[in-house]
């Protein structure tokens, strides 16, 4: 840690270390009453981030924290806020509606919650893990007003990000917890990528040969120079009515539907709010929504289809989180070779993308004429109690407890299948890789 003295950070006196540790092999233990302990995983759950989803993961983790299993697992709470810095919860968000969790989330934004300790944080690969520096406060192992450093070892076993939207699942934080050689559950850095820019995804399914609807990209700053062109062209390349959204957004966010020509300026402004990049596309209407889990890594299986009926004109952000007049059916009322094709194809996409660990794939399905389209892929699905992720698995026999422990060891499988590969051109005669430093 010597080089961390006079680093990024400034210089500062490490006054206090906690030995890291390997992935797995200090693992913690609890003892039930004399019985032999337990071996524990620690679980660092990271959720919050810098995007306008943030108070969506906090909803998600707050589910998650109720749901991982105390005697198997040692859950650490790892927030991002919306500025982007990174703090050690005390107390991590507890179960509730969505609608009350992300309340209570603008709430804490407004009078600052005081549960968290802000820290840096330092991918370590060589011990697997991350390092928190956190500026020492007087009477803390000897810290004082000279602003000494405190340095630890998170030793965490497994991450667990449920961060939505840009820099969480778009590949960014994926690629720290890659840095610091950790597992982690989810996708990884490419497909997290790919899972979030809209554009590049359609490109990427219609290459495979996957039904996408007819479509158009146009850059924010295209439309600025030439707001009449644009939706000129749009008018002439698309049909009426369209949906206008942000390529690298979720949990519909910044999503129009237009109907005519005169409210598509009013939707390019909204959607050029929250991304450089925007996807304007064909609506097909009517259409059902329809939606597929999937779990798994190179031989990923699908949930059964599930269907979402909303009151509003599409499934936007409000009927999502906090909207209870939507109604989900699940199964969805598909005929058998509907159902078979959806998650075949669900499938697919997944593999297409390189997927790993989740993912949640949405189809529109004509009602007239009965064609289907995938729509989108979701890396990081919401997990919230009213989350269509999590009533599709259950419905297909995995409840909630079950599918946290299946990602979590889908996560240690994918990290054990990478250290297999040879970081080296040189022979190693042990046979057990080798690797250059």
């Amino acid at each position: 840690m010597r080089d961390l003295e006079n680093g990024a950070f400034g210089h500062c006196r490490i006054l206090h270390s906690v030995g890291t540790r390997p992935v797995s092999r200090v693992p913690s233990t609890i003892n039930h009453g004399g019985s032999p302990p337990v071996k524990r995983l620690r679980i660092g759950v990271v959720y919050g981030g810098r995007s306008s989803e943030h108070e969506v993961s906090l909803a998600s983790a707050a589910a998650v924290f109720a749901h991982l299993d105390r005697k198997r697992y040692e859950p650490v709470a790892v927030k991002i806020r919306q500025d982007g810095r990174w703090t050690l919860a005390e107390r991590p968000p507890t179960i509730a509606s969505a609608a009350d969790t992300i309340l209570d989330a603008r709430l804490d934004q407004a009078r600052g919650n005081r549960s968290i300790r802000e820290v840096h944080v330092v991918a370590h690969p060589g011990d697997e893990t991350l390092l928190t520096i956190e500026r020492g406060e007087p009477g803390h192992a000897g810290a004082d007003h000279t602003g000494d450093a405190i340095v630890n070892g998170l030793g965490l076993d497994v991450m667990f990000p449920i961060v939505h939207g840009p820099y969480g699942e778009d590949g960014t934080l994926q690629g720290l917890l890659e840095l610091a050689n950790i597992p982690y559950v989810g996708a990884g850095v490419l497909a997290a990528a790919v899972g979030m820019d809209k554009a590049v995804m359609k490109e990427l399914f219609a290459a495979r040969g996957l039904p996408v609807v007819k479509h158009q990209v146009v850059l924010r700053q295209r439309w600025r120079a030439d707001r009449s062109d644009t939706t000129d062209r749009l008018g002439q390349q698309l049909r009426f009515p369209m949906f206008v959204k942000p390529a690298n957004l979720g949990s519909s966010v910044g999503i129009s539907r237009v109907a005519e020509p005169s409210g598509l300026a009013d939707a390019l402004d909204l959607a050029a709010q929250f991304d450089r990049k925007i996807v304007v596309e064909e609506a097909v209407a009517p259409c059902r929504e329809i939606e597929c889990g999937v779990l798994g890594n190179d031989a990923p299986e699908a949930s059964v289809p599930g269907e979402i009926v909303t009151s509003r004109e599409f499934y936007d952000y409000e009927a999502k989180y906090l909207d209870d007049r939507s109604v989900t059916t699940i199964p969805a009322a598909l005929d058998p070779d509907q159902t078979d094709t959806i998650r075949r194809m669900a499938v697919a996409a997944f593999q297409a993308i390189d997927g790993a660990g989740m993912a949640r794939v949405d189809f529109l399905l004509g009602r007239d004429d009965g064609r289907l389209f995938l729509n989108e892929i979701n890396t990081h699905p919401g997990f919230t109690t009213i989350s269509m992720f999590a009533k599709m698995w259950s419905a297909s026999g995995v409840a909630y407890g079950d599918m946290l422990d299946r990602l979590i060891a889908l996560a240690i499988e994918r990290h054990t299948d990478k250290q297999e590969t040879r970081t080296s051109v040189k022979e190693d005669p042990t046979g057990a890789g080798t690797s250059d430093r």
